[in-house]
């Protein structure tokens, strides 16, 4: 067994907001489902980046755990395949320390412990993160065997992957059975979309500007809108997708994480529960999405593009959304009356995932038919946040016309690296950090609102909504703008073209 690398102690986690429950001197990290996709694209390639920045524990190794028979050759290659080269010349040094680093087994649970305890036997303390980058029917058995047989005298947490059930039932049993091995506090249920730098900037934007906090309700919002789009379909994945629709797969997690962090109060500090107590309460004054506040589409072929039932992993009757528009009311003093419009889907005109803001119309007098304000952070690609207002427009006519202050982030911090979200939520889980992790009640609450409609879609109450066809490559359902300007939006009537300037004129 090789002996542990000795890494520099400056290296461990540099933060001025380190938990007092942090994993500072060494950690053993044990990845289950070390063979599939999820590990591959997402997990290794974040250790191996918290690996070369130095903010991995001084001692640490990976162990991967897969029923797939893999020799260490195999798996290095594996976990290697998805890390992004650089010009750093240290890159390739760093690469082979992380790969010695790294060990894969497929033996029994206890003999995987057996194996724990030989790499730690030079540690100061053994501390275990257990990392399920697996499909949600074998969690339970996984958690059970990994804290009955492999749980370290030192620290120990688990981080689980979504999706955390299907419905309301399904979810509430998996807590419960997790429970029974696991520590609500040793609990780490990971949404990747909680660990964006847009999604963490929303508690600056909203809570350390006294101009954003004067405007933030709905005296002055009309309505917001959280959309997510994917320009490709499912790509031969079809069966797996078909088995959760778009509604399990961005909306109920990702886009709902998104909507409590816009609409919660203060917290009282920056402490993990104060945060996701106020997140909690915003989620609970939110009634069941309702079906007449539903829009659900399929794509179908355009443009030698196949349709999603052509995916030969689908069933050919499939009436699975794969896009949805829902329409969400928060019941308290500050949201009452204002439309949270979620959309999300694939096969779309483009990739982005972004939240509009429009404001209220300006009082009518002096200025007639004037596009609305809007706040719009662009959560990606290229992380911005815009600001849409009106300005006289230059010269002699007394006109007003739109334009817009712009943070567009690869412009304003031309030097800063914005860090990918596994790496970020990695980092926090051995600080001891849950701000960004999703508790057992907030996840109770966020399937009390979709699960009369998922039910509604799988056909547990009737027939089976059909959801209306749109091109691959499209922006969505033909109804989607008539959808949307229902709950009271706004398009700009003239033509907009973001302004220049043309500094041979100055």
């Amino acid at each position: 067994m090789a002996r542990p690398v000795q890494r520099p102690r400056s290296g461990t986690i540099p933060s001025m907001e380190v938990a007092t429950n942090a994993i500072r001197d060494s950690a053993t990290f044990i990845v289950f489902g070390a063979s599939g996709d999820l590990a591959k694209k997402k997990t290794f390639p974040a250790l191996f980046a918290l690996y070369r920045k130095d903010y991995l524990p001084r001692d640490v190794h990976i162990v991967g755990y897969a029923r797939t028979k893999m020799n260490t050759e195999d798996y290095h290659r594996r976990i290697s395949s998805y890390i992004k080269r650089d010009n750093d010349p240290n890159f390739d040094t760093k690469l082979e320390e992380f790969k010695n680093l790294s060990f894969v087994y497929s033996e029994s649970f206890c003999r995987l412990n057996a194996h724990l305890v030989e790499i730690e036997k030079s540690y100061r303390t053994s501390n275990r993160i257990f990392y399920l980058a697996l499909p949600p029917s074998v969690f339970i058995p996984v958690a059970k065997h990994a804290r009955e047989e492999c749980y370290s005298r030192g620290v120990n947490r688990i981080i689980v992957e979504k999706p955390f059930g299907k419905d309301l039932q399904s979810c509430r049993e998996l807590l419960n059975e997790l429970k029974k091995y696991w520590k609500e506090e040793e609990t780490y249920r990971i949404d990747h979309y909680l660990g964006k730098e847009m999604v963490k900037n929303l508690l600056v934007l909203r809570f350390a500007n006294i101009t954003m906090g004067a405007g933030w309700d709905k005296n002055s919002i009309s309505n917001v809108q959280i959309t997510f789009k994917e320009p490709f379909g499912t790509e031969g994945r079809g069966g797996y997708f078909d088995e959760f629709g778009i509604i399990r797969d961005v909306l109920q997690n990702h886009m709902l994480q998104v909507l409590s962090i816009l609409t919660m109060e203060r917290p009282v500090s920056f402490s993990p529960e104060d945060i996701r107590d106020e997140k909690v309460k915003v989620l609970r004054a939110i009634p069941p999405v309702e079906r007449k506040d539903t829009l659900l589409g399929q794509y179908v072929a355009a443009d030698d593009k196949p349709g999603y039932l052509d995916d030969d992993t689908v069933p050919k009757d499939s009436v699975c959304p794969t896009f949805a528009a829902t329409v969400l009311w928060i019941h308290n003093p500050r949201w009452e009356g204002v439309p949270f419009i979620m959309k999300a889907g694939k096969a779309l005109n483009q990739a982005k995932v972004e939240v509009r803001i429009q404001f209220k119309d300006v009082t009518q007098g002096i200025f007639a038919e004037i596009s609305r304000n809007e706040l719009v952070v662009r959560i990606q690609p290229q992380e911005a946040v815009y600001l849409k207002l009106n300005t006289k427009s230059p010269g002699y006519a007394f006109r007003a016309i739109p334009t817009e202050m712009d943070l567009t982030y690869n412009r304003r911090f031309t030097e800063a690296t914005i860090p990918e979200a596994y790496e970020v939520l990695i980092l926090d889980a051995l600080r001891g950090d849950q701000s960004n992790f999703v508790r057992d009640d907030e996840l109770d609450v966020a399937w009390k609102i979709f699960t009369p409609i998922l039910h509604w879609i799988d056909g547990k109450e009737g027939e089976k909504p059909k959801p209306e066809p749109y091109p691959y490559g499209s922006r969505g359902p033909a109804t989607l703008d008539a959808f949307v300007e229902s709950y009271g939006y706004k398009r700009t009537e003239e033509a907009y073209n973001w302004p220049t300037t043309n500094l041979s004129n100055l």
